[in-house]
């Protein structure tokens, strides 16, 4: 079974094909397309709003069925920012580099014990019928006050978690205990679910 991943975000994209391959699906992405996805506007006020925005999208390119990922890191001390606007936290141009480095300097002197976060991860899928459906999964944790590790992307070297940094695990160590991990265990159950009443 075919299913597109609507993502221009490398780093996304391989997390989201490390889980869905051994699903059984045959995994689209952007590589696979003769012209480059559409840039979306992401407007969404939650994670799911954007996650279905960046879906819809897709599917309106591909015709087939469609997956997109909408997450980001909310900072209790921060009133939950970054938020949904994780990826532009450090304004026009952000990279993961200066993203990290105004969350650093917004918690600067701030103890360990207050510096409390969650990873969150909505993952959409919408078919060509018009149906569609939402998953969240969320990872506790807090803000480290210096970046660690070389592995993930964007916030993961700051980002602790009961099983460590998220940079320094493995990609299946984190796979288990991510925000996305778990929102696409619970996908993976949504869309059997959809599959076994026979409704694709």
């Amino acid at each position: 079974m075919k299913i597109f991943i609507a993502t221009k975000n490398h780093n996304k994209l391989k997390e989201l094909e490390r889980i869905l391959k051994p699903m059984g699906f045959e995994v689209l992405s952007e590589n696979d397309l003769s012209e480059p996805l559409p840039e979306v506007e992401e407007t969404g006020t939650t994670y799911e709003e954007n996650a279905l925005l960046k879906a819809h999208s897709g599917l309106k390119v591909t015709g087939i069925m469609t997956v997109a990922d909408d997450s980001g890191l909310s900072v209790d001390y921060l009133d939950g920012a970054p938020g949904v606007y994780s990826a532009r936290y450090s304004g026009e141009g952000a990279t993961y580099e200066s993203n990290n480095n105004k969350l650093l300097a917004a918690l600067d002197g701030v103890p360990k014990e207050k510096r409390t976060a969650v990873f969150v991860s909505a993952i959409a899928c919408v078919f060509p019928d018009g149906r569609e459906f939402t998953v969240r999964g969320e990872c506790p944790g807090y803000v480290a006050d210096k970046c660690s590790g070389t592995g993930g992307f964007g916030y993961d070297p700051l980002f602790v978690c009961e099983a460590g940094c998220y940079a320094e695990l493995s990609p299946e160590e984190k796979d288990r205990v991510s925000h996305r991990g778990i929102a696409l265990r619970k996908f993976e159950k949504e869309l059997k679910k959809i599959i076994d009443n026979g409704e694709i």
